[in-house]
């Protein structure tokens, strides 16, 4: 089902229909630190705008993904519509999160929050069991109070010590609004859940489905299996299981569970611990497909043919018994051959057929041509005491690639099955690269002499046709982070446009309903729509799902947020016994106001300011995406490899600044300055 008058691959946009002054959302950002918004009661599918740049951003810190301004909608210089910032409301206008710092004269409470500047000063009664570098959260005093010096607050708890390793997490699940724990009546509906029972279900306990997951998994959403075919015309072919934990069965609409579960959106992965979106008892317990125990599923059961393509598909509400809970790497090792594999009892009679049916399913993939963007995560690893000892990039083994792709054809059937019911959906749809973002890319690749003809519709296999070219040259890294930079925001919606970056016509989450909300809307719709049970879709989830698809867009970014502020915490820590050590780095981003690099050993992001870039003034040449000495015409540049010095790492706001210590790149015949900006003149630099 497409927009009308809109194909997939126009690149068009819509404008957000908003009121000329509203409250937004700091929602995307682009290769030159430009940010975009999006307005809180915006239409679902509103296109994000453009913000101008905030005034004394480079001494007070631009904005972050995440953070709600109050803003006016002008139109800009170019004739295109812009957010201007009216007031900041960045974390909430009446609680704050921050560090006692105690002198002789007074006691200052720090906000965590790297955007935040103004301190807040408590009185001497409540600081006395205070002590230096304490976690606290204040509750500011109402206006009207002190016309000069530090906001005044009051005590509302200490929450620990900003040298406790595991305090990151907490820090960033505060810092940006995170719902933590549950409620008496939640706790109680989950502890008063019981086992399934096989009445009204499909037996299917002798199915040798098993779990692949992480190592340090707690949940077991998903299993597979896999058969051939034994259908005459269908030679080759494969009959594909994949069963979902049944969380339908024990998440009942209009329940304090339900509403909970709801408001989280989804649970929050931290490298210490899981904000869940589910209490314990059903997320690590009776949902959790956890081996050898009888539970609840709604399983796909996919039949393909020796080339991948679906020939039909079908769904079953069943109960099982997982043969065994695997990690990637035991399926991995198991194999490749290695002796004494823990996986080694289910090679044959598991682990091949799912294989092999894999590869059916690769070569229809490959035919598909989703887009081919490398991920370039890191993994911070934990000590005992919990401080970090190592920060290392996540591998990704052809098992991980297995279980992806078999989760992306269940997704598939389920929004399939629903839209031939007529049934309401809540689609994952992924809009195609908007014009600006295509323009932008065309002209970063011209600083790189590579071609990019203008003009033509985006089509994934063209990304994947220049990511191949340059994927081992001296810019493969920076092609594929700008490359992931074009593609527009993946997002929840009742109205399906596609999935441009799975080059999918329809798709909707239904593999992780333990921690995602959206796939236990999708799981109701089935059960309503296929006559599964008394549990499915309630008249409130119908009447409310546009507005509960926006809403989950809304709780994923802020869960992004939230983990990748406490990643920045705890590499910032790690980092911060190595200031004055010297680090090799990417430039990833030209701004305004300094180059933000990234470390190539930590994968860690940092801030080399403007001012400290050298004695002439530097202009920002936004079409070359770069920095140019205004006198020299010496220039830094998106992509170029340099060597850094570390000059602070803060592992309570997570914030790292760097200097640089490589020499720029001299000036050419093209390379005089032609800035589309006013330059920036040397002064203080942002703090990171």
């Amino acid at each position: 089902m497409r927009r009308p008058g809109r194909p997939r691959g126009s690149g068009g946009r819509r404008t957000n229909e908003a009121a000329p002054v509203a409250v937004v959302e700091v929602v995307d950002h682009d290769t030159d630190g430009d940010l975009f918004v999006r307005a809180l009661k915006a239409s679902a599918g509103a296109a994000p705008i453009r913000l101008a740049p905030v005034a004394g951003e480079a001494a007070a810190g631009a904005p972050g993904l995440g953070d709600r301004l109050l803003v006016r909608f002008a139109t800009g210089e170019n004739g295109e519509r812009e957010a201007r910032v009216i007031k900041r409301l960045g974390q909430s206008a009446h609680r704050i999160l921050g560090v006692v710092r105690k002198s002789a004269r007074d006691v200052r409470v720090e906000p965590v929050d790297r955007r935040s500047r103004s301190a807040v000063a408590l009185s001497d009664a409540q600081t006395r069991s205070l002590a230096d570098g304490d976690l606290v959260l204040v509750q500011l005093d109402g206006e009207g109070g002190r016309p000069y010096g530090p906001k005044r607050g009051r005590l509302v708890a200490t929450l620990g010590r900003e040298d406790d390793p595991r305090a990151a997490s907490l820090i960033a699940a505060h810092v940006n609004g995170l719902p933590m724990g549950f409620s008496p009546d939640a706790l109680a509906e989950a502890d008063r859940a019981k086992p399934p029972a096989l009445a009204g279900r499909t037996d299917l306990r002798n199915l040798p489905l098993v779990t692949i997951d992480p190592p340090d998994a707690r949940d077991h959403d998903d299993a597979i299996f896999a058969e051939p075919d034994p259908a005459e015309g269908n030679r080759g072919g494969w009959i594909v299981w994949v069963a979902i934990a049944d969380v339908a069965a024990y998440v009942r609409p209009g329940t304090a569970l339900d509403d909970e579960a709801r408001e989280k959106g989804n649970s929050v992965y931290f490298p210490d611990r899981v904000e869940p979106m589910l209490p314990e008892t059903l997320s690590a317990g009776l949902c959790s497909l956890s081996e050898g125990e009888a539970r609840a599923c709604i399983a796909a059961r996919m039949v393909i043919d020796a080339h991948g393509r679906k020939l039909s598909h079908s769904f079953i509400r069943g109960l099982m018994r997982s043969a065994a809970s695997l990690t990637y790497e035991d399926a991995q090792a198991a194999m490749d051959g290695t002796p004494g594999a823990a996986a080694n009892h289910l090679l044959e009679t598991v682990l091949r057929p799912v294989w092999r049916a894999y590869g059916a399913l690769s070569e229809a993939r490959t035919a598909r041509a989703p887009l081919q963007i490398s991920s370039t995560e890191r993994r911070v690893v934990l000590g005992a005491d919990g401080a970090v000892v190592a920060i290392q990039p996540r591998v990704e083994l052809e098992a991980n690639k297995l279980i992806e792709e078999f989760m992306i054809q269940a997704n598939v059937c389920a929004a399939e099955t629903l839209e031939r019911r007529k049934s309401p959906v809540v689609y994952r749809v992924h809009d195609a690269p908007s014009a600006d973002k295509l323009d932008s890319l065309g002209d970063f690749l011209a600083t790189l002499d590579m071609p990019w003809t203008r003009g033509e519709a985006p089509r994934t296999s063209r990304f994947n046709q220049l990511l191949r070219k340059t994927r081992d040259g001296p810019h493969g890294d920076i092609v594929n982070e700008v490359v992931l930079r074009t593609q527009m925001q993946a997002n929840y919606s009742v109205e399906n446009i596609g999935h441009f970056g799975l080059n999918l016509d329809r798709y909707a989450h239904f593999t992780s309903p333990i921690r995602r909300y959206a796939d236990l809307l999708v799981h109701r719709a089935l059960i309503s729509a296929l006559g599964m049970g008394d549990d499915g879709l309630s008249p409130a989830d119908t009447a409310r799902l546009a507005e509960t698809a926006q809403h989950l867009g809304m709780t994923e970014r802020r869960a992004m947020a939230a983990e990748r502020d406490a990643t920045d915490r705890y590499v910032a820590a790690y980092l911060a016994e190595h200031v004055g050590a010297t680090f090799a780095g990417t430039i990833t981003g030209v701004t305004r106001f300094g180059l933000f690099v990234r470390l190539t050993d930590t994968g860690a992001d940092g801030l080399i300011p403007i001012a400290t870039l050298g004695a002439e003034y530097f202009l920002h040449d936004e079409k070359q995406h770069r920095l140019v000495g205004e006198r020299s015409g010496v220039f830094w540049s998106l992509g170029a490899t340099v060597e850094v010095k570390l000059r602070e790492a803060n592992p309570v706001t997570g914030g790292i600044l760097l200097e640089v210590v490589s020499e720029p790149a001299p000036p050419g015949p093209r390379d005089r300055p032609k800035p589309h900006r006013q330059p920036f003149r040397r002064g203080r630099g942002r703090r990171s």
